[in-house]
């Protein structure tokens, strides 16, 4: 079962959340958390650690990760890690391939004609609204 990861990142004031317009399919053109495949015997958080590093150029100097949740897609034999982390301090970016954007929070993440995901996005937003305390220290 091929293994995915999903990096919620937030800046270091937590007003923004970091995202990305995806250039290829699935979701062509929608935003997106950044993240990517986890390879064979990768641990996740490692995985994590290193998909966040190479789509944007932070490093696990800069934030520190936590996992979140998981979601298991029977039919497509594959399953999502998300991650969630708060930086440390100001990044300068560096795109690999998708364009990267701070957005604010107040969006619709729930908008299936702007966001990736099937809703996704605004779930999981959701779920660290409600545990930031643990999460975002």
């Amino acid at each position: 079962m091929q293994g995915y990861n999903l990096i919620v990142v937030y800046n270091e004031k937590m007003n923004n959340i970091l995202m990305c317009k995806r250039t290829k399919n699935p979701y062509k053109g929608l935003s997106n958390f950044v993240g990517g495949k986890i390879e064979l015997n990768e641990d996740g958080y490692e995985a994590a650690y290193r998909e966040l590093f190479e789509e944007t150029a932070i490093s696990k100097n800069d934030i520190v990760l936590s996992r979140l949740m998981d979601f298991k897609y029977y039919l497509d034999d594959c399953y999502v890690e998300v991650y969630v982390g708060r930086l440390n301090k100001e990044v300068v970016l560096i795109e690999e391939v998708n364009a990267l954007y701070w957005s604010s929070l107040d969006c619709n993440f729930y908008d299936l004609n702007l966001y990736a995901g099937e809703g996704n996005i605004g779930h999981i937003i959701e779920h660290v609204n409600l545990s930031k305390k643990k999460l975002l220290k």
